[in-house]
């Protein structure tokens, strides 16, 4: 007994918790040298310390319990360097994933704090030149409420997710041009996530570069109607014929605030100059 420590010793010498030492035991992956059979505690020794490092440091660097189990099973230098080795690859790919989700992150940042000059009157209305652009699409099922656009929304997400697509932290929707000039706004026929080209998806839209005329709703969205009407006349007043379907970008939404009243939502129309009478 002189040369074994209890567990409450070794949780604390490790910086554990007794009942992860419980569960370690319980699992095979790192049992006590000696059980106390009056009263069931476990004691453990030197070496075993020494043993228990290794399975910390191996999950520190991303092992899971089956596969530290796996390895520790026999393991020599010439495993270890393997196993090592191949660690790196999978520790390689997720910086690359944490590089992908900070530039979305930061991307996402930069679009809310430059929404915020389109909440003043007067500058939410204009005409874009826009780069090319990449979509992840769903179409939105019939009768195209909201509840079936949310829906196609949480199957593009599930998508990107699932299969590690990159995509952007935003949505929007596509809305047929015919379905705006009968005034039905809000009834899209795509769901989307702007997106990095890839050959990953089969269901992606491309946005061509072109002139688009855009105006900045903001507010909730079932009051979308007005800002289309603002666009519509703008069009009219300066002569520009509308090319393309709606498509609209949730800016700020459900995704940053609870406050409808603080959603903005852009929307753009591809147009072209009228074709002036000689």
């Amino acid at each position: 007994m002189e040369n074994l420590f209890s567990i409450g010793e070794v949780a604390r010498y490790q910086n554990i918790s007794k009942q992860t030492l419980i569960f370690y035991d319980k699992i095979g992956l790192f049992r006590p040298t000696w059980v106390d059979p009056d009263n069931g505690y476990r004691y453990y020794s030197a070496s075993q310390i020494d043993y228990l490092d290794t399975i910390l440091i191996m999950k520190k660097i991303g092992f899971s319990l089956q596969e530290i189990r796996a390895h520790m099973e026999h393991y020599d230098l010439d495993s270890s360097l393997a196993t090592l080795h191949r660690q790196l690859d999978v520790i390689d790919q997720k910086i690359e994933e944490l590089r992908m989700l900070r530039s979305r992150v930061q991307n996402r940042c930069g679009q809310m704090e430059a929404s915020l000059a389109h909440c003043r009157p007067g500058q939410n209305i204009g005409l874009e030149y826009a780069g090319e652009q990449y979509l992840l699409c769903r179409p939105v099922e019939p009768p195209c409420t909201l509840r079936e656009i949310s829906v196609a929304t949480k199957q593009c997400f599930a998508e990107a997710f699932r299969e590690k697509l990159p995509v952007f932290f935003q949505c929007g929707v596509v809305v047929p041009r015919e379905r705006i000039l009968a005034g039905r706004y809000t009834e899209a026929s795509l769901a989307f996530l702007p997106i990095e080209k890839t050959d990953q998806a089969g269901n992606i839209h491309r946005m061509p570069a072109g002139r688009l005329a855009c105006i900045y709703h903001v507010g909730d969205y079932l009051s979308v109607g007005r800002s289309y009407r603002q666009l519509l006349d703008y069009c009219r007043d300066n002569g520009l014929r509308i090319v393309s379907d709606s498509y609209e970008f949730c800016i700020n939404d459900y995704l940053t605030t609870h406050d409808e009243s603080e959603y903005i939502t852009k929307i753009a129309f591809y147009v072209e100059n009228e074709a002036r009478e000689t």
